[in-house]
């Protein structure tokens, strides 16, 4: 039986559990569980971090651990009874562990490693505290480390900064709002700011002397040294080396290291110095020989000097080489540190060119104890402590020191009978009162352990040596008394004994007979002669004697008169002793009692460090002489007193403060002083106001708080004494004590005089005293004396006045006194505070300290508010309401409103006052409860003082809610803000409601209400979604999501609103839908509806809702672009709005507003999305199209539509499309007049005139459409503008776009051009975004872009995309999948500009243009079999099913893709497929062969190809094929219909005869001698296909027609460099054929013959079997299109490049090769027509083309469909061949053939599948043919999605150069059928190949571009009446006369329903006329 828990209750888990049986929960190990139920062995429960899941799992996998419940029963919570600092570790270690493996993933690999090194260091840390054995200061230190840890990860990481107090994180909810605004101040500061040190000590460590010429032992000195007063500031550090030069005590680091200690900030200066001296021990001279002496000498060595400001910037951890100097004269040694210092140069030199000292130097800063934690291994591996000279900067009480230094200054000495002067050595002894040696107590220097004796330097033959060696005595303080330093002189002789001979001595007294020491300084000592030490034994003997020149009597001069003299400096540093006699006088009163009175008054001259040593004994002095006689020297002890006191408030000896206190608490013993205190203190008070000279009274207030200290403590002890006697005289004396203080304060007087100032002292003071009187006085009492005082101050306030600060600071203490926190004396002294706080606020004077003074009062509250005095606090919030709530308001928007100071110290103070006052308020409204909130809104008189305050209060809640009001990672008191501001407009809401609604409605405070509730709601803090888990879960559990909570009361306060609605419409929509646009779904619900109110008010108002749309959709467009909203935002909007106007009788209006909305919001996110991507991307470009036109077409936007345009303008230039960017920015350029009316500054346009800004589009489109290659558009720009500047006689500006233009003729003519590809792209499935899903595009390739690489790109651009693997129209399934799928396949375009196309003489270079822009339509070709295949002759059967797609815009355009707006499809029979195949190789051999003629050929290669590849296709049965298909009886006898067009075959294949044979003519005169064989072979092969033509004669009417080629050669093609040219017209491939090179077996054409099917290039051999169509590519090599087997051109490749520009291996090999390359998703067609012979797969052919878009009807009937019409010949061949040769078409020149009879060639429109389709022509001779688009495989690279069946060898002879034929070979353009009886010009038309009702049906073509809606930006409407702008020669429309002959060809005879004059048909539609503008273009 499950059993809830009583004890277990929260538990880590130990083992994972993976949760197999039934209700289990799995765990995870670490993870921590809640525990509800216990039974037989299992817990139930749950994770924490997912309460919802609740399971079972086993006991044992559970550590309990100890917690404390919260809410017992259903909904109770555990908290862990651990540390806090625990806690807080293992959640934050959670959070970071998420985080740092995303540092990893965002390479940022530098802090990723030094995370997980922190969070090592933190676990580690954590089992320390977790085990707990460390001890107390232990435990404190690892805690300081654990937080500064969790700071810094949270600082890098980005996480907030979390409150601490001594370690513990604060909960917000238990401190006041001002506590936790200090806490975090404190925490902020100290992250910013670390406190300078004033502390400062050097660390050094001496490493070694290098130099060459050592072997002597060395001592090596440093000191620290000023040279601005010359003189050493430390001790000095003595070191001793060997001979080696290294420390002789290697394992005593003490005796190598030291630390300088106690340096001041002053002292790190660049004048300061470590100074070191290196002495030699050892010979007098240091090159001397040995000699049996073994005496040796201290000798000096060198010198070196380093800055300390140097290693302020040196790498602290360097070791430091110094440079060793040595003086030039030794009697200058004393000296050589500062001739080094000053440079003196000539006075010192190196003492070797390599001697230098390796030392290591470092600062250190803090006080000692800081280094000692910080340093612990120095510290305990051992250094010692060199001290300062004299006392440190701070002295501190206990310090112990008695340190006397003695520096041997120099010497005078006699020669002494010598010839030479003397060496003298000094020896130095301490000995004491008994005449012995003091053992241990000469020390040269720290770091070397005291000597009895020192030994001076010997300076070499010198009477007057210079020593300057410093020696420290550290004798005991009792010792001092009568003992003396005795210092030896002895000569040194040099001679062989090196004896050292005594010749006299000097001595010192160490303390003189009156108790003070050696006084300090320089003593001049008096040189005794003695040459026996035996004389000195004794020291009575001498001690007698006079030992300092200073102290000599008068009369005795002959000692005076001596020469000899030794100088020494001495320097005391004791705590004990003293030197001076006046301090010993004072302390010795008793003994001489007459000079009480001088050593009273000369106290004031003693040095302070003299007073404090004394301290105690002084203070002792002087309450004994005040007891003693009181009346007499009262006054004068009050004043000894009172400078006692005030010296330690000095910084100096503010640490001996309390050594006083410890004094007056243990030690004084005044019982009695208190009366005397007391008087002397009111005589002070009572002569204030009359005093001249203040100084001397502001000295005595200044000590007051120690002076009450005295009083207090002195009537304590009297009371203790006598059992509290006296006590009301005791009050009476106060009370009239502060009677006369109070007298004293109230004088009003100027802000300058002394008084004034004497005030300001006593305030400064008097709070200390509260805490005094509390010791005797009540509370209430206290604070009574307090507020009279205070309240005596003078009201009246001068602005200047400097009391009025002192004032403030006075209030301040007092405030944070211990006084103030009782309850029962702050609300006595609460009015006084409020009433001077007020004041100062609403002066706006010392703001810093009233935002201090506000803290303190409302953090006490805080404090009490848990506590008992519930009443009492309520009071004291009421009053503080009353006195400060609106002056507060007004103080925060006075300095929020205030400019910034410069200074970054005061800006600091400025944020500081802000966020205190913030704090302050926020605190007192957190205080405010139900009934103060009536008060406050009660308390207002009328309702404009409310409207004011309810305005300011909802300005400062704004301004809180600033995101620069607070640091960044401050969120907790962000949360804590934002608590405060909901429950305060909560409480404020109610009284808006009351009384500013109905006909005291006021827009201005709803306005603000409303404005204040939907920035709250946007604030980042809130925005709980981008927290993490935990934090959220933290957040919600505290607060709740204050979102909602301020939603629905902004809900609830406009359902109040009524009819006053109809003021915030439109006002109010922008901010609500940024509101609804948080993705939280409660908000979003409570807020949408509000929308649905506006409109139906908007709707009662104006009777529609434009206002409401307009707005909306000017707000989504700039909140979306910010990265709101989501697409279940646009779900949630429809669905809420379309329930709510259900019943509404706007309805319809309304649906369609909500659609348009929802519409633009699908745009708008798929913009974001897409921008958010890096690279510019078709997608991208395309969905700023979307857009774009969106805003024009349906919303009318026009200013956002120009500045889309300007992002699609950006977009394009960023990815080169300089011709999209162009037409782009026409779209804005055609906005524009040419007027002079002034436009405003718009986007980067300046302000200026209209005419300015359309000449500069102009200008920038011009020179982008020249970087585009796209000339001729810039071309007709040019001339725009040069008529302006023509206009305006502007002939500079003129003249330059007239050179302009005639640059860029010059680059039609010159420049290369390369001819896109386009493809057509079908995106389907839900998952495109709205822009592309389920839609079909045609799409301009890049330059070079070929198939493969175009399907590569889409598939990067959209990698979730799967490509499609066949051509056909997707079903349902595909369009609903939620998928993507991509289907794409080259298409070909179909040129409008025939007139330019089909004209002879017009070069390629101009006919490029024409047959690649403004293209709207594209073709696509795929063969298939209809009915029973013939395995024999597989033409029989073989159809081409053609799709046209009709774009919306032309291409190029504003994109590199449009939309497809219509598909047609027809069927091309296999009779019209034939005559199609022929026409285009008879086009392409008359090219060939009139190339050759006149000559443009450079070799005649391709011609012979050709011509080898068609005599010997047909030879071998491929003319034979098409005879045996369509000229059998039986085909003639079932088709009668096509009777004409059998007719038209036979004489296209008499007519190919015919040319054959005059190309073979032409070939025999150019055919150079190496291929005669060839030749001849090709003749004789000619003669074979003759015959099996049957033609022995060719019929009269071929014969009639010469084949004459016209005169002058037409111009080669700028493209012909070999290999180059692509077949499909000058494309930059190197496609080769196999006409391309003359080995002839290798790429012979192919026969369909079986003998030639094992050559490598049959394509058409009869071995393979036809059905193979299906399965192979069709080879790139060109075959006779007479080949029996030779498909139509409709039969097209989609082979890779590769494979068509790869001709060494055979079609069928490439192509599976390439099958074989390709990914599974990529492979081409082997699925796209499967294998006929598997009937389950092939589709039949009536379904193709059913799916297309909704456009098409596949309903129609067969009348209303076009039948096909065959083709004008092509030239294909000639570019699978030719590469040399050109291939445009208009300059084919026809050979001479005969005349043909005339032809008809009607057929019925059977086969035709399209809605609207057209027939089309496109013969150069402009026959009414329809022209042949090949493939788009064929003119664009292969690739992923084939276009054609696979096709097999056998029809390769006539179909891959066919199909390769792009329109623009055979006449580059496809007109509708029966546009040539349209054209503007009469032309010599052939008769129609079509029914009438071909023609009819394809009228409505023009017609549907004329209705149908242009783009915006649509090139083709651009009209500007004001000036017709001239086509230029390549764009204008020729003058109807004929065009220049071409050679008569058979067909031009043919007859039919067409007029043979080319007159235009009434009833046929005109074509669209060629543009006039580039606009229209």
């Amino acid at each position: 039986m499950w059993i809830p828990t009583e004890h277990e209750k929260y538990g880590v888990v130990l083992a994972s559990f993976r949760g197999t049986v039934q209700h289990g929960l799995p765990l995870e190990i670490g993870d921590t569980v809640q525990i509800l139920e216990k039974c037989e062995g299992w817990y139930r429960g749950f994770i924490l971090k997912n309460p919802n899941a609740k399971g079972i799992f086993p006991c044992n996998y559970i550590h309990l651990k100890n917690a404390h419940i919260k809410n017992k029963g259903q909904f109770e919570t555990v908290i862990p009874t651990e540390d806090s600092v625990i806690t807080e570790m293992t959640s934050t270690l959670r959070d970071w562990g998420a985080m740092w493996k995303q540092l990893y993933v965002k390479n940022e690999g530098d802090l990723f490693h030094r995370l997980w090194h922190v969070m090592n260091e933190i676990l580690d840390l954590r089992r320390q505290v977790l085990v707990g054995h460390l001890t107390h200061d232990r435990m404190r230190d690892v805690k300081q480390h654990i937080t500064a840890r969790l700071d810094w990860g949270n600082e890098q990481l980005g996480l907030d900064l979390v409150p601490r107090r001594e370690f513990s994180m604060v909960d917000p909810d238990e401190i006041s709002v001002t506590e936790l605004y200090r806490l975090m101040e404190h925490r902020h500061r100290k992250k910013e700011t670390p406190v300078p040190a004033s502390t400062h000590h050097l660390f050094v460590h001496m490493k070694s002397l290098m130099s060459a010429n050592l072997g002597e032992e060395l001592e090596v000195y440093f000191h620290i040294y000023d040279g601005r007063e010359n003189r050493p500031l430390s001790e000095r550090f003595f070191v001793r080396l060997n001979k080696s030069g290294v420390p002789k005590s290697p394992e005593k680091t003490e005796r190598q290291c030291t630390l300088f200690v106690d340096l001041g900030s002053s002292d790190l200066r660049k004048d300061v110095y470590i100074v070191v001296h290196v002495i030699r021990i050892g010979r007098m001279g240091a090159g001397e020989k040995k000699n049996l002496c073994s005496v040796q000498y201290r000798r000096p060595f060198g010198c070196a000097v380093v800055s300390i400001a140097d290693l302020l910037t040196a790498d602290s951890k360097d070791d430091h080489l110094l440079k060793v100097y040595a003086c030039n004269t030794e009697s200058e040694w004393y000296q050589i540190h500062e001739n080094i210092i000053k440079k003196a140069n000539s006075r010192y030199n190196l003492s070797g060119s390599n001697t230098g000292l390796a030392v290591a130097l470092q600062l250190l800063h803090g006080d000692i104890e800081q280094l000692r934690r910080e340093y612990m291994v120095l510290f305990t591996r051992g250094v010692s402590i060199t001290r300062k000279l004299g006392f440190s900067d701070v002295i501190m009480p206990g310090e112990m020191r008695n340190d006397l230094y003695i520096t041997l200054e120099k010497g005078e000495f006699e020669k002494g009978g010598k010839s030479v002067a003397r060496n003298v050595e000094i020896t130095v002894y301490v000995l004491d009162i008994d005449g012995q040696i003091l053992k241990s107590h000469v020390a040269a220097g720290s770091g070397e352990p005291g000597g009895d004796e020192y030994h001076s330097l010997v300076l070499y033959h010198n009477n007057s040596p210079r020593w300057a060696e410093q020696i420290k005595l550290p004798i005991p303080v009792d010792m001092f008394r009568g003992s003396h330093v005795r210092f030896e002189f002895r000569h040194c002789s040099t001679k062989d004994k090196g004896e050292k001979k005594l010749f006299g001595y000097s001595f010192v007294p160490l303390m003189q007979e009156d108790g003070r020491t050696l006084p300090d300084g320089t003593h001049e000592l008096i040189i005794h002669k003695c040459e026996e030490n035996a004389n000195l034994a004794d020291c009575s003997r001498y001690l007698k004697l006079p030992f300092s020149k200073a102290n000599l009597p008068s009369n005795n001069q002959t000692l005076k008169g001596t020469k000899e003299s030794f100088w020494i400096t001495s320097f005391l540093c004791s705590t004990k002793l003293t030197q001076n006699g006046d301090m010993l006088d004072l302390l010795k009163w008793r003994a001489h009692p007459e000079r009480i009175n001088d050593s009273l008054s000369k106290l004031k001259e003693i040095d302070g460090s003299e007073i404090v040593k004394f301290l105690q004994d002084t203070l002792d002095t002087l309450f004994g002489i005040l007891d003693e006689s009181s009346q007499r020297y009262g006054l004068k002890v009050f004043d000894s007193l009172v400078h006692i006191i005030n010296l330690l408030q000095d910084s100096k000896f503010q640490h001996f403060k309390p050594v006083m206190d410890t004094y007056i608490e243990s030690h004084f013993a005044g019982a009695l002083s208190y009366r005397d205190l007391i008087k002397v203190l009111k005589w002070y008070v009572d002569r204030i106001v009359d005093a001249e000279h203040q100084d001397h009274i502001q000295q005595v207030l200044k000590a007051s708080e120690y002076i009450f200290k005295y009083i207090i403590q002195s009537r304590r002890l009297f009371s203790l004494a006598t059992g509290g006697q006296n006590e009301e005289e005791f009050r009476v004396c106060i009370h009239e004590l502060f009677m006369s203080i109070r007298f004293f304060l109230s004088q009003e007087n100027k802000g300058t005089s002394p008084v004034t100032q004497t005030q300001a002292v006593f305030l400064r003071t008097f709070p200390a005293v509260y805490g005094e009187l509390l010791k005797i006085f009540t509370v209430r009492e206290v604070a009574g004396f307090v507020r009279e005082t205070l309240g005596s101050l003078p009201a009246t306030v001068h602005a200047e006045c400097p009391l009025e600060a002192v004032k403030l600071q006075c209030i301040a203490k007092t405030v944070e006194s211990q006084l103030y926190i009782n309850p029962e004396s702050r609300c006595i002294l609460l009015p006084v505070v409020l009433r001077l706080l007020q004041a100062h606020m609403q002066e706006q004077r010392d703001l810093v300290m009233c935002a201090r003074i506000l803290t303190s009062m409302l953090s006490l509250i805080k404090k009490e508010e848990n506590g008992t005095a519930e009443p009492v606090v309520s009071e004291e919030v009421e009053l503080i309401v009353e006195s400060l709530l609106g002056v507060l308001l007004r103080t925060i928007l006075e300095i929020t409103n205030r400019p910034q100071p410069a200074g970054p110290a005061l800006r600091l103070q400025f944020q500081d006052v802000t966020g205190e006052f913030v704090a302050c308020l926020l605190a007192l409204l957190r205080q405010m409860s139900d009934r103060h909130y009536q008060q406050l809104l009660q308390a207002f008189s009328n309702k404009d003082d409310l409207r004011d305050f309810l305005l300011q209060i909802f300005t400062v809640f704004r301004i809180l809610i600033r995101p620069e009001m607070f640091p960044k990672d401050w969120t907790v008191m962000r949360l804590v803000t934002n608590n405060v501001i909901i429950t305060t407009v909560l409480y404020l809401s109610d009284a808006l409601r009351k009384n500013f609604l109905n006909d005291k409605f006021d827009y201005k405070v709803w306005d603000s209400y409303f404005y204040l509730s939907v920035i709250f709601i946007n604030q980042p803090c809130l925005q709980l979604e981008s927290f993490s888990p935990s934090k959220r879960k933290k957040i919600l559990e505290k607060y709740g999501d204050m979102r909602v909570m301020m939603g629905c009361e902004i809900f609830s306060m406009w359902q109040n609103l009524g009819e006053h609605k109809l003021n915030f419409i439109p006002a109010m929509i922008g901010p609500f839908l940024e509101v609804t646009l948080v993705p939280q779904p409660d908000l979003r619900n409570v807020m949408i509806p509000i929308f649905h109110d506006m409109m139906d008010w908007e709707q009662r108002r104006s009777g529609n809702f434009k206002q409401v749309e307009a707005k909306l959709i000017d707000k989504l467009d700039s909140l979306m672009s910010e990265g709101k909203g989501d697409e279940t935002y646009r779900e949630l909007f429809n669905s809420i709005l379309l329930k709510k106007i259900e019943r509404e009788t706007w309805r319809e209006s309304g649906i369609s507003l909500i659609a348009t909305v929802t519409r633009l919001m699908e745009r708008l996110l798929d913009y974001r999305d897409c921008m958010k991507l890096g690279e510019v991307d078709g997608k991208k470009i395309g969905c700023t199209v979307s857009l774009l036109n969106f805003y024009k077409t349906e919303l009318n936007k026009e200013e956002m539509y120009i500045r889309y345009i300007h992002k699609l303008y950006d977009l394009h230039l960023k990815a080169q499309n300089y011709t999209e960017a162009s037409y782009t920015l026409l779209l804005y350029d055609e906005l524009l007049e040419w007027s002079e009316r002034p436009l405003r500054e718009f986007l980067n346009y300046p302000m200026q005139s209209e005419w300015q800004r359309k000449e500069y589009l102009h200008l920038t489109i011009v020179q982008n459409f020249d970087r585009g290659k796209c000339w001729e558009n810039g071309i007709i720009l040019c001339r725009e503008l040069a008529d302006q500047y023509e206009s305006y006689y502007d002939y500079r500006n003129l003249s330059k776009m007239r050179m302009m233009e005639a640059s860029l003729y010059d680059k039609i003519m010159d420049q290369q051009r390369l001819e896109p590809e386009f493809f057509r792209v079908g995106f389907y499935g839900k998952k495109f975004p709205f822009f592309l899903r389920n839609k079909e595009f045609v799409c301009r390739g890049h330059d070079y872009e070929r198939l493969e690489a175009f399907q590569q790109r889409m598939l990067n651009e959209f990698p979730h995309a799967i490509a499609m693997q066949h051509v056909n129209q997707p079903d349902q399934t595909i369009y609903q999948a939620e998928a993507q799928y991509l289907q794409i396949y080259a298409v070909t375009p179909i040129p409008e500009s025939q007139d330019v196309l089909q004209r002879d003489g017009v070069p390629d270079n101009i006919k490029s243009f024409y047959k690649f822009n403004h293209i709207w339509r594209f073709r696509y070709d795929r063969p298939f079999h209809k009915g029973t295949k013939d395995k024999e002759n597989e033409f029989k059967s073989l159809w081409v099913e053609r799709t046209t797609l009709t774009l919306v815009q032309s291409l190029p355009g504003i994109s590199r893709w449009f939309e497809v707006e219509k598909r047609e499809l027809v069927e091309v029979s296999p009779l019209e497929n034939a005559i199609e195949v022929i026409e285009n190789k008879n086009l392409q051999l008359r090219t060939l062969i009139t190339q050759c003629q006149s000559r443009q050929m450079q070799n005649i290669n391709p011609l012979t190809m050709c011509l080898n590849g068609v005599i010997d296709a047909a030879v071998n049965g491929g003319l034979a094929r098409y005879q045996e298909a369509f000229f059998v009886k039986d085909y003639i006898m079932n088709h009668p219909e096509d009777g004409e067009k059998i007719g038209r075959l036979r004489e296209l294949m008499f007519e190919q005869a015919h040319i054959l044979e005059y190309g073979l003519a032409v070939h025999e005169k150019f055919v150079p001698q190496d291929m005669r064989p060839l030749h001849k072979k090709l003749v004789d092969q000619f003669h074979l296909m003759k015959s099996s033509l049957g033609i022995q004669e060719f019929p009269a009417y071929v014969r009639a027609s010469p084949v004459h080629f016209t005169n002058g050669s037409p111009r080669t093609c700028r493209n012909s460099v070999p290999n180059i040219i692509s077949p499909d017209g000058g494309r930059g491939v190197a496609r080769r054929s196999p006409l391309s090179y003359p080995a002839v077996n290798r790429y012979s054409s192919s026969s369909l013959s079986s003998q030639a099917s094992n050559e490598v290039s049959n394509i058409t051999g009869q071995s393979e079997s036809s059905d193979e169509v299906f399965n192979m590519q069709p080879s790139p090599s060109t075959s006779s299109l007479s080949s029996n087997h030779s498909a139509s051109p409709n039969v097209t490749s989609s082979a890779p490049s590769s494979a068509r520009g790869s001709p060494q291996m055979a079609d069928k090999h490439k192509h599976s090769r390439e099958n074989a390359c390709l990914s599974p998703r990529e492979r081409p067609v082997s699925a796209i027509f499967p294998n006929p012979l598997d009937p389950a797969q092939r589709a039949p052919p009536h379904q193709i083309g059913d799916t297309t878009l909704p456009r098409s009807d596949p309903n129609l009937s067969a009348p209303d469909k076009v039948r096909p019409t065959p083709s004008s010949w092509s030239l294909d061949s000639v570019k699978e061949g030719a590469p040399y040769f050109s291939d445009s078409v208009g300059k084919f020149l026809c050979p001479p053939v005969p005349p043909r009879p005339p032809y008809s060639a009607g057929s019925s429109a059977k086969n035709m599948r399209s809605q609207s389709p057209v027939s089309t022509s496109r013969s150069p001779q402009k026959t009414t043919a329809p022209p042949f688009t090949p493939s788009p495989t064929e003119c664009q690279s292969a690739g992923l999605v084939s276009n054609s069946p696979v096709l097999s060898g056998s029809y390769s002879s006539g179909i891959s150069s066919l199909s390769r034929c792009s329109v623009s070979e055979a006449s580059g353009t496809e007109l509708p059928a029966g546009d040539h009886s349209t054209h503007p010009l009469p032309l010599p038309l052939p008769p129609p190949t079509t029914m009438p009702n071909s023609v009819s049906s394809s009228s409505d073509e023009p017609i549907r571009r004329e209705n149908k809606t242009p783009p915006p930006y649509s090139v083709y409407e651009r009209n500007n009446p004001r000036r017709p702008v001239p086509l230029p020669h390549s764009l204008s429309i020729p003058p109807q006369t004929d065009p220049p002959a071409l050679p008569p060809k058979p067909h031009q005879l043919r007859t039919g329903s067409m007029k043979l004059d080319g007159t235009s048909d009434p009833r046929v539609p005109r074509p669209r006329p060629l543009p006039r503008k580039v606009s229209q273009l």
